[in-house]
């Protein structure tokens, strides 16, 4: 209580000093006035409210004159206030997946509640924690976790806010951040200040040939001297700071020891994770218990927690329009559809039209099915979706993080398969495998120019050295290889379709029924036709390529 006393006359000093003297003037107008002459006393108390409305007027002048004049700098003023570390009310357990993160996190936390013993051994508190992840995957989530555990204030604000129009705006909001950081953690012991969006104020700092800068630069010169300034004896400071974007964007200065000493990576769920969300989630909403979450886990590989939240939201969107009581499966895929695939369009085609379309996406399913070796089909589908007239939407069966050039060359074959099952089916092609083959020859070009995966020799990332400076002979031999590589391809996908027609017809034809397809629906039409997918180790892909 003394403490908390002791900063109310800190903080509030000039009033304090304001009312003692207005006392003290009125003690001794009083005695002043008790020694005049009775005919002076009854002039001077006629005479006292026209002079103190005459105050009064001259004051409200005043006021408004500065309030018109110099408003502006009411723009540096901090509008947030103190969240207590047991009202933010998020606990590590309901921080789903992260673990590697919730391991550094928690040591951060451990820190913070110890921090008296850190200190008798002469040891210094983390003052800056960095969390770097891609959009909706919990960096938020775990900053608030970490002042929840810890029980200290939580201060919050995004890097955007301190961008205003008027110079020098957001270095007085850090000014005056940290001052209340400061005065919280005076108080509570600790606080936590967490700062979203730092790329929009931390990106490396720019002069121009003048020598003065960009007005980001000042805001991010305050937090470099507000981070030093620190002093983690007195006031345990912590800032975690939070971007969606590459580290190397940030300034140098920031990413310094002493500054944000520690750095934690926010990665996208794994299977295990992404399971334990669609459990968290559907605990909010009633789903039929045919829904099986092992299986959604797996057609949502790489999405993030915001992600899997967001399609049990459209999911019970959908389920409430169809006057339903419960989620079920059918409307999880749809919400899914929506998402992924985007809203469907309306558009009419001619029977003719339908079914080339029909065969083109046959064409690529069938390859994906049954020898892709890392991927298999979400959906396939001949109705409209994002201006194409159908398309098949491939999954990862796990998380990768590289491709090895049969899964390349698998891409290539795949994109192919549209072109390829038209040909055969109706000898001409359709101005729909545009895309398809820019794909393909990009991929192509990539393997060559850039990672060495081609069959002549040519080892080494030719893209690095300018085009003028290559030989056109060496120019020609890596178009030439691209081409092969090209050539290669349409020549086994052409084999393969060929030798598995009777399950691309099978597919066209359903499409032309049923217009879309899941994986449990092909999988069906492919088990009746006699076809199995083929094991990767076992993919014919790699032979003779």
């Amino acid at each position: 209580m003394m403490r908390k006393f002791k900063l109310f006359l800190i903080n509030n000093k000039m009033w304090v000093i304001a009312v003692l003297v207005v006392v003290i003037l009125i003690g001794l107008s009083i005695w002043g006035l008790s020694k005049l002459e009775s005919f002076y006393r009854t002039m001077t108390v006629a005479t006292l409210p026209m002079n103190i409305l005459v105050a009064f007027a001259s004051a409200a002048a005043f006021v408004f004159m500065y309030m018109y004049v110099m408003s502006r700098n009411s723009f540096g003023k901090l509008k947030k206030n103190k969240i207590k570390g047991k009202d933010v009310e998020i606990s590590f357990k309901e921080v789903i997946g992260l673990e590697s993160a919730k391991k550094e996190a928690l040591e951060v936390v451990q820190l913070i509640k110890d921090r008296k013993q850190l200190q008798k051994i002469g040891g210094k508190i983390i003052k800056g924690i960095l969390l770097i992840g891609p959009p909706g995957c919990g960096k938020t989530l775990l900053a608030r976790a970490i002042a929840t555990e810890c029980g200290v204030p939580f201060i919050s604000m995004a890097g955007s806010e301190f961008v205003e129009v008027f110079v020098g705006v957001g270095a007085s909001r850090m000014r005056n951040l940290f001052r209340k950081a400061r005065e919280y953690a005076y108080t509570d012991g600790a606080c936590v200040v967490f700062i979203d969006e730092i790329e929009v104020i931390g990106r490396g700092r720019t002069f121009s040939y003048m020598g003065g800068g960009e007005e980001t630069n000042s805001t991010q010169n305050q937090l470099l001297v507000e981070m030093d300034g620190i002093d983690n004896k007195k006031s345990n400071v912590i800032v975690i700071a939070a971007t969606n974007a590459d580290e190397n964007v940030l300034d140098k200065a920031l990413l310094r020891p002493g500054r944000f000493d520690r750095k934690i990576a926010i990665t996208l769920p794994n299977l295990k994770e992404r399971e334990q969300l669609f459990d968290f989630y559907f605990e909010k909403v009633k789903v039929s218990p045919e829904v099986k979450i092992d299986r959604l886990a797996k057609k949502s590989v790489y999405k993030s927690p915001a992600d899997i939240e967001n399609i049990i939201k459209e999911a019970a969107l959908i389920a409430a329009r169809k006057k339903k009581e419960v989620i079920d499966a059918k409307d999880l895929s749809e919400a899914m559809d929506r998402i992924d695939l985007g809203i469907e369009t309306h558009i009419n085609m001619t029977p003719k039209e339908l079914e080339m379309t029909a065969y083109h996406e046959a064409g690529h399913a069938v390859a994906i099915y049954l020898m892709h070796p890392t991927d298999d089909v979400f959906k396939v589908t001949v109705k409209s979706h994002q201006g194409s007239l159908g398309l098949v939407a491939p999954v990862p069966r796990e998380e990768l993080h590289s491709e090895h050039k049969e899964e390349l060359l698998s891409d290539i074959m795949v994109s192919l398969a549209g072109y390829v099952a038209e040909k055969i089916k109706y000898n001409t092609t359709t101005t729909g495998v545009s895309a398809d083959f820019r794909h393909a020859m990009v991929t192509a070009n990539s393997m060559v120019w850039k990672m060495g995966m081609g069959n002549n020799g040519f080892i080494g990332d030719f893209s690095a050295i300018p085009r003028e400076e290559m030989s056109q002979s060496l120019k020609e031999k890596l178009n030439n290889e691209t081409i092969s590589i090209m050539n290669l391809c349409y020549a086994k996908i052409e084999k393969f379709l060929k030798t598995n027609w009777t399950a691309v017809d099978a597919v066209a034809k359903k499409l032309v029924a049923e217009k879309e397809l899941d994986f449990d629906e092909l999988e069906e039409i492919m088990e009746t036709v006699g076809k199995r997918k083929t094991k990767p180790a076992d993919s014919s892909v790699r032979d003779g390529l």
